[in-house]
């Protein structure tokens, strides 16, 4: 894989600005500030990684809410 290439590919690339504010949204509750130009190497792996976890656990929550008939959509 060419560095620098993000392998995170959108299935559905309408998505990306519900994602941006779920991102957005999981790092001020978790008190993380996101970088500006994007690059997260000042960051330490316990900060990126809590909020990557969070955010997924909100995605599966999600997912399931939208299973099960009730609750908003991304």
């Amino acid at each position: 894989m060419a560095r620098g290439r993000s392998s995170n590919n959108l299935v559905v690339p309408q998505a990306t600005a519900a994602l941006q504010q779920l991102k957005m949204e999981a790092a001020r509750e978790l008190g993380v500030t996101i970088p500006q130009d994007g690059y997260y190497g000042n960051y330490t792996s316990r900060e990126t990684g809590s909020l990557g976890g969070y955010i997924t656990k909100r995605l599966v929550q999600l997912a399931e809410q939208s299973l099960s008939g009730s609750g908003r959509t991304l």
